[in-house]
């Protein structure tokens, strides 16, 4: 063989054994890709499990012989006996471990919030008020809220409708022209930002302080202060309800409080699943306990209200 041949054959011998690394390589990725796919999905869908384990927790205490809620030292809800007013145990809420990983969970009073289809228009402006909303975004929200509500298709003078708004959309869609179902909705209406939704450090969001689903009027053992402001209760008195009610919840309002209950029956579960110490999956319940007894002693029957997906 010549020697340009030779040559030849081992540039070509080079050109296979690089093709071949190059092949090996892109498949030792694509394994390692499918491996760390396969993971998450099993890790996500481990902790959707955990989250959902977390509401079923929930609800057992929700099923207990507690008759008043009120919320504790630690901003944690806590229920009480009927008889005589006696602080129930909790389950343990935080970080509970349960097989691959953990599961934490807070429960909410749903009466502590005003609903959003029944409470009036003046009210509504105060409580976005107290949230420190500007007067011109207020107006719009409080006429889109209207708007999105009401049965017609004309628009108030801040709101919006379908054909003059939600059908421009880039994502188009229209008005429910129905009473509100899920507070989730109120992201669809105009004026409503994910920011003013969600809250922040500073102040509740509109999903702490607006329901869709708990009837009736506010819990005065549960509410927070932007629902007392926008109740119109003065500051002073604010600060007395909460500090009364850390010793011993109120079976009555005060008389010089109007507007308010001293009990509740519908509450809101948020839950979390952990995978290696982080939330990889929430799940939000809303229960209403039914059923219960005069003296507490049987406990409760619970029926799920709304189910807010895995996400």
């Amino acid at each position: 063989m010549r020697p340009s041949e030779r040559g030849f054959a081992l540039v070509a011998v080079l050109l296979v054994l690089g093709l071949l690394g190059i092949i090996g390589a892109e498949f030792a990725y694509s394994m390692r890709l499918e491996a760390s796919a396969m993971r998450s999905w099993r890790d996500g869908m481990s902790a959707a499990h955990l989250a959902e384990a977390g509401v079923e927790q929930g609800l057992r205490e929700l099923a207990g012989e507690g008759y008043y809620s009120s919320i504790a030292f630690d901003g944690q809800l806590t229920f009480y006996r009927q008889q005589d007013r006696a602080v129930l145990p909790r389950l343990a809420r935080t970080r509970v471990r349960l097989g691959p990983g953990e599961f934490s969970y807070r429960i909410t009073d749903e009466q502590a919030r005003l609903n959003v289809n029944t409470t009036p228009a003046p009210r509504l402006d105060k409580l976005l008020e107290c949230l420190g909303v500007d007067k011109i975004n207020r107006d719009q929200i409080v006429d889109s809220i209207q708007d999105w509500r009401d049965p017609n298709d004309e628009h108030r003078l801040n709101g919006a409708e379908s054909d003059d708004h939600y059908l421009k959309l880039p994502v188009p869609y229209r008005a429910k022209n129905a009473n509100i179902e899920s507070i989730n909705e109120l992201l669809q209406i105009k004026g409503v930002t994910a920011a003013l939704f969600e809250g922040d450090d500073r102040r509740p969001g509109l999903r702490d302080v607006l329901t869709a689903r708990a009837p009736g009027s506010p819990n005065i053992n549960t509410a927070g202060p932007v629902v007392f402001c926008a109740m119109g209760v003065e500051a002073a008195q604010i600060s007395a309800v909460m500090q009364t009610r850390l010793e011993t919840p109120y079976v009555n309002p005060p008389g010089n409080i109007s507007g308010f209950v001293a009990r509740s029956d519908t509450f809101r579960i948020d839950a979390d699943g952990l995978i290696e110490g982080r939330p990889r999956a929430s799940v939000t319940a809303i229960a209403r306990r039914q059923n219960t007894t005069t003296s507490g002693a049987q406990g409760n029957a619970v029926i799920i209200l709304e189910w807010s997906g895995v996400r």
